[in-house]
């Protein structure tokens, strides 16, 4: 009975699929078992989707005449989108057929697997937004595979209730559909620099190079990319970014209007994957899931946009007097991802959260949100959302799996599959520090004399470089490095720069040189910010099984 009580009570009543099954079917009688299965519709006297017993009934008789149909077949009850195709009397369709009906044709249909799917109906309640359209006309597999959250019961039976035939035969591989009639959703990804040190190619993910971590403002072809599917190709001049008010109304701005109607800011932020040094908490603790990120997984970059604030309050927001009920700023791309922030960050005059078109006073690369990305320094580069074609002012969070559950720590006794609801999201990072270099400088070599030189120091020595950071704009105040893997201690310089911004949104260098014979096997940093939180001595206690926040002392062995 699932896949019945799915069209008859569930979040969307598929209406015309089931009308025009009538068209396909064959004789057929009801048997005792039907009639049993159909008595609870005709008895339920209230429905999630309004439906009135008169109603009930015509849908419950329709569903016994069109009892045929794979899509509402008895005798699987269990039957879902993954479940290979009985034989039956469904229709085929060619695919050349299926290519017809792409996002512009007024009925949308997908495949997946071998089945056929009309899903005209369920766009709009489509979670994800408008990306479905990106499948219409072709298969869905790949972008299903994408979205690992579809693979839930739930999903595969709404999916089901848009059932309205199978492939033909005749366009079948080994009973699947060919891989070369399948778009490629990364088929218009950017080119990337070579040097990144790259973890997954579809989709892509790649980390700095530690060499490229020595400078205050990472180079823009080496700052580390972090996607959950692919780089959407999207024109400027077409591109526009909605504000929704919480009573509904919206209004729209072209990049052109951005540009022209507010102020241009400057801001200097690091932005910090969550699992920025997972593989440090997996190597020294446990195994953790996820991407295993080095020292890598953040970056430092000045930009350039318009204060989000300006833009709310110019679409109608009172951001000087906001209603106690609005809570979140929901934010989504254009490939569908979505994430939200505390409104009382998104209005904050000191803040500093910009919609920013420019990155290193260039237009923003496809990699990293072109043409107009979030940016929001001090928290997990997870809300800076890429790509960004709406903003919703809501009494709640983002729905997203990225808000909901992705983005989640919980404690070190938990596994596998938590309560997702009992841990909020992610906002602000916690203090980081990491070693990005450990040379020995020669007094024979002439650069190296000089350095050493302005240090006092004659003999030949080891220079210690790395990164330090804290959310939330506060600032790093003490970096301690140790050469002998935590007994001893010593304060490392910390390095001068020029940022923009109300707050210290930048990560902080910082270097230390010792003499080369004082040097043990070990060196380890750990950073202190201004409200005096510092890092973990050790993994295990932080553990968590999405290996989120990594943040431990980092130890580099030393080679003598």
């Amino acid at each position: 009975m699932r896949l019945i009580q799915t069209v008859v009570r569930g979040t969307v009543v598929p209406r015309q699929r089931v009308a025009d099954r009538v068209r396909h079917l064959r004789p057929f009688v009801p048997s005792p078992r039907h009639h049993s299965a159909l008595s609870p519709l005709l008895k339920a006297p209230t429905y999630q989707t309004p439906v009135t017993s008169l109603a009930l009934k015509v849908i419950a008789t329709t569903i016994v005449f069109a009892a045929s149909i794979g899509a509402l077949s008895f005798a699987a009850p269990d039957i879902h989108a993954e479940v290979p195709p009985s034989e039956s009397q469904s229709p085929t369709f060619r695919f050349t057929e299926v290519q017809k009906h792409d996002r512009d044709a007024a009925e949308k249909w997908i495949t997946k697997g071998s089945k056929v799917y009309d899903i005209t109906e369920w766009i709009p309640s489509h979670p994800g937004g408008e990306v479905i359209l990106r499948a219409a006309g072709g298969a869905v597999d790949r972008y299903w595979d994408i979205f690992t959250i579809h693979n839930k019961q739930d999903v595969y039976d709404i999916l089901e209730g848009y059932y309205i035939g199978d492939v033909d035969p005749r366009d079948l591989v080994e009973g699947k559909v060919p891989s070369d009639m399948i778009d490629d959703p990364f088929a218009s990804d950017p080119k990337r620099d070579e040097r990144l040190v790259m973890h997954s190619e579809r989709p892509y993910n790649a980390e700095t190079p530690a060499e490229e971590l020595s400078s205050f403002i990472t180079p823009t072809e080496t700052f580390y990319v972090r996607h959950h599917m692919w780089a959407p190709k999207i024109e400027a001049a077409t591109h526009k970014l909605v504000i929704e008010l919480p009573d509904g109304e919206e209004k729209e701005y072209s990049m052109e209007e951005l540009k022209e109607k507010f102020e241009a800011v400057k801001i200097t932020a690091t932005l910090q994957c969550s699992g920025n040094r997972r593989s440090h908490m997996t190597s020294e603790a446990r195994s953790t899931d996820g991407i295993q990120w080095q020292s890598g997984a953040i970056s430092n970059s000045d930009w350039t946009g318009v204060r989000l604030r300006d833009v709310l309050e110019d679409a109608g927001f009172p951001v000087n007097d906001m209603p106690d009920d609005v809570k979140h700023a929901q934010i989504m791309g254009a490939e569908a991802y979505g994430a939200s922030i505390p409104v009382d960050k998104a209005v904050d005059k000191r803040g500093d959260v910009i919609l920013a078109y420019a990155m290193n006073d260039r237009p923003l690369p496809a990699d990293h949100g072109y043409p107009l990305r979030l940016v929001v320094p001090g928290n997990v580069a997870a809300r800076s959302v890429k790509w960004v074609n709406r903003v919703t002012l809501s009494d709640e969070e983002s729905p997203s799996q990225w808000q909901q559950r992705d983005y989640k720590c919980f404690g070190s006794n938990v596994k596998g599959d938590p309560d997702w609801t009992s841990a909020p999201a992610i906002q602000e990072m916690p203090v980081q520090s990491a070693i990005t270099s450990l040379r020995v400088m020669s007094r024979d070599s002439e650069q190296d004399h000089r350095l050493l030189k302005s240090y006092g120091m004659e003999e030949d020595s080891i220079i210690v470089e790395g990164y330090s950071f804290s959310g939330g704009g506060r600032s790093i105040i003490r970096v301690d490095v140790s050469s002998d893997d935590g007994h001893t201690w010593h304060q490392a310089d910390l390095l001068p720069d020029e940022s923009y911004g109300t707050k210290s949104w930048a990560w902080k260098r910082w270097r230390w040189v010792l003499p080369r014979n004082g040097a043990g096997k070990s060196f380890v940093v750990k950073a202190v910010d201004e409200a005096y939180n510092t890092q973990p001595a050790e993994y295990e206690p932080n553990w968590n099984f999405r290996g989120n926040l990594t943040s431990a002392w980092h130890r580099v062995v030393h080679n003598k």
